[in-house]
C-alpha cells in the first residue's frame, strides 16, 4: 500500500506548536507536503503567515478533543511538532508543570488523529522526564514503533552547537527502524561559523551573552556558534574576561545581529520576521534550525519510503573515516539557501 501512494499523499503533514516555522520549512525542503500549522502564539503565527502559503491556525492545543477534530479535517499522514520545552530546558528550573503537559497533549492528539508517522522535537533534557515516559507510553499503546535520538545540529549543516531530542513514531515499523539513517548520515565534524559565512561577518571573534558570567562569552568564528538563545545584549562595560574566552574584548568584537543569528539558525535571509527586536530574537531562539529539521526529515523519509527496509547499510568506519556526508558536501548543502 505504501508503494502505491504518491509522495504528496503519503507525506501529507501538519505541524503542531509550529512557532515561526523552522520545523515546517525544514520538512518542506525534505519533501513533506505541509498542509497546515497550529500554534497559540499569535506573533509567531503572523510571521508564519508571511512565509508560507498554507494556513496556520491559532488553536489551544491543550484542548485535545477540539484540536483533534480540527486537525482531522486535513487527514494527515504525518504529524510533526515541538511542544513547548521551557520546563525541560537546562536554562530553566527543570520543573515539570502545566507547560510540560503539552507534550502529553501532543501524544494524545496523535492518538486521536492516528497518522502513520510522527516526528516530535524537544530539548535533549526531556529524556530524563516523566512527561516523556508518559508520551512514549501513549505512542506505544497506539501501535507505534519508537526511535529516539539526540542530534547535534552542527553535524547536520547548522553552524551551531545545539543538541536537540527527536522522537520518530511510526505504525508498522519496529523500534529503532530509523536509527541507522539518523546516525549514519551525520557529518564527521562540526560546521563552524566561518564555514558558513566565510569572511562576510567582518570579524574573527564575537560576543554571545552568557547565561552566567561563570561561562565564556567571546567565541571564534572557527568553531560552531554557541546555542542561540533569546538573550542578545551588547557587551557590558563591566565585563571581565573569562579564562575560556577566545580573545579579550576589543573594538572588533561585537554581538551578532538579529539577522546573523537568524542565518545561524539556517533560516534564509529572505525569511521575513516582524515584531520588536526582542520578539524576533525570542522567535529565532525558539525555532528548530531549518537544516536540522531538513536533515531529520530526509533521513526519516528514506526509511519510511522503503517500508522499513534499510535505505542504506551503515558500515562501521574504516581508516579513521566517518560514515555519511563528506564535510565538503555538507558545507555545500548548508549554503544552498
Amino acid at each position: 500500500m505504501r508503494k502505491a501512494e504518491a509522495g504528496g499523499r503519503r507525506f501529507r503533514t501538519v505541524d503542531l506548536f509550529s512557532g515561526c516555522g523552522g520545523l515546517s520549512l525544514g520538512f518542506s525542503k525534505a519533501g513533506f507536503k505541509v498542509l497546515a500549522a497550529y500554534d497559540n502564539w499569535e506573533l509567531a503565527n503572523t510571521v508564519y503567515r508571511r512565509n508560507f502559503k498554507h494556513p496556520v491556525h491559532s488553536i489551544d492545543l491543550s484542548d485535545v478533543p477540539a484540536a483533534s477534530r480540527h486537525i482531522q479535517r486535513y487527514s494527515p499522514k504525518v504529524i510533526i511538532g515541538g511542544p513547548p520545552c521551557q520546563d525541560f530546558s537546562i536554562a530553566g528550573k527543570r520543573k515539570e508543570s502545566e507547560r510540560a503537559s503539552l507534550t502529553v497533549a501532543f501524544a494524545r492528539i496523535v492518538q486521536a488523529v492516528s497518522p502513520d508517522l510522527v516526528v516530535m522535537e524537544n530539548v535533549y533534557s526531556i529524556e530524563k522526564t516523566r512527561t516523556l515516559k508518559d508520551a512514549v507510553a501513549i505512542f506505544r499503546g497506539s501501535g507505534y514503533g519508537i526511535t529516539a535520538r539526540v542530534i547535534d545540529a552542527s553535524l547536520t549543516g547548522v553552524p551551531q552547537m545545539r543538541k536537540r531530542f527527536f522522537l520518530v513514531a511510526a505504525k508498522e515499523f519496529p523500534d529503532e527502524a530509523f536509527g541507522a539513517e539518523l546516525d549514519g548520515n551525520l557529518s564527521p565534524r562540526p560546521l563552524t561559523v566561518f564555514d558558513y559565512f566565510g569572511d562576510s561577518l567582518g570579524t574573527k571573534y564575537y560576543y554571545a551573552h552568557p547565561r552566567s558570567y561563570k561561562r565564556r562569552a567571546v567565541f571564534s568564528v572557527h568553531e560552531p556558534s554557541a546555542t542561540i538563545r533569546r538573550v542578545n545584549r551588547p557587551i557590558p562595560k563591566y565585563y571581565v574576561r573569562h579564562p575560556a574566552d577566545k580573545a579579550p574584548i576589543s573594538p572588533e568584537i561585537r554581538p551578532l545581529t538579529t539577522e546573523e543569528r537568524q542565518e545561524i539558525q539556517t533560516f534564509p535571509p529572505s525569511f521575513k520576521f516582524c515584531g520588536s527586536k526582542s520578539q524576533q530574537e525570542h522567535m529565532i531562539a525558539n525555532a528548530v534550525p531549518v537544516k536540522l529539521a531538513q536533515y531529520v526529515g530526509e533521513q526519516v523519509a528514506k526509511v519510511y519510503w522503503n517500508g522499513g527496509r534499510h535505505a542504506r547499510s551503515v558500515v562501521p568506519p574504516s581508516s579513521g573515516e566517518s560514515p555519511g556526508f563528506s564535510f565538503a558536501e555538507l558545507v555545500a548543502a548548508s549554503k544552498a539557501k
